[in-house]
C-alpha cells in the first residue's frame, strides 16, 4: 500500500471524525467542553484548593465563620458539583458511546464485504490454478474451505454457544 493510498485512508477517517464533531448541538458542545473541564487537573486542583480555603477560613478563630464545623454549606455545594459533574460526564460518555457503535456498525460491513472479496479471489485462484493444471494446489483443504462461502449467521450463533455468560 502506497503513503499516498494510507495518506488518504487517514484523511477520509479524520474526515469522518471532524463532520461527528461539527454536527454536535450546542448544548452538545457546551457539556463537552464542561466535561473536559471537570475531567482536569486545573480543575481538581481549584476544587482541592477552593475546599481547604473553605475550610481554613470557617476554623479561623478571629474571622466571620459563614459555615462553621461541620461545614454542611461547602457539602451541600461539592455533592451539588458532583451530581452536574456526572450529570455531563455521563452526557458525553452516551454521545461517544453512540459514536463508538456507529464505527463498530461500519467496520462490521467493511469486514463483511472483506469476506465476500476474499472469498471470491480464493475462488478465482482456486479456477484459475485448475487451468493451469495446478490440481494439487486448487484442491488444498484449506484453500477449499476458506473459498466457500462463510455463514455469518453460523458464527455468531458458534460464538453465543461457545462464550460464557455473565451470571
Amino acid at each position: 500500500m502506497t503513503q499516498t493510498h494510507i495518506q488518504e485512508h487517514i484523511d477520509l477517517i479524520a474526515r469522518h471524525e471532524q463532520e461527528f464533531l461539527a454536527q454536535r448541538t450546542h448544548t452538545e458542545r457546551l457539556g463537552d467542553s464542561i466535561a473536559s473541564l471537570v475531567g482536569s487537573l486545573p480543575f481538581v486542583c481549584v476544587n482541592l484548593f477552593g475546599s481547604l480555603a473553605w475550610i481554613l477560613w470557617n476554623l479561623a478563630p478571629r474571622l466571620y465563620r459563614f459555615d462553621p464545623p461541620p461545614f454542611s454549606l461547602l457539602g451541600t455545594i461539592l455533592a451539588l458539583e458532583a451530581i452536574l459533574t456526572a450529570s455531563f460526564i455521563l452526557m458525553r460518555q452516551a454521545r461517544v458511546g453512540r459514536r463508538a457503535e456507529e464505527r463498530d456498525h461500519l467496520m462490521l460491513q467493511v469486514l463483511l464485504l472483506s469476506e465476500k472479496e476474499i472469498t471470491a479471489a480464493l475462488s478465482l485462484n482456486r479456477q484459475i490454478a485448475k487451468q493451469l493444471g495446478l490440481d494439487r494446489a486448487a484442491n488444498n483443504q484449506e484453500v477449499r474451505e476458506l473459498s466457500q462461502h462463510t455463514s455469518i449467521e453460523d458464527v455468531a450463533q458458534t460464538i453465543k454457544e461457545t462464550l460464557p455468560t455473565a451470571e
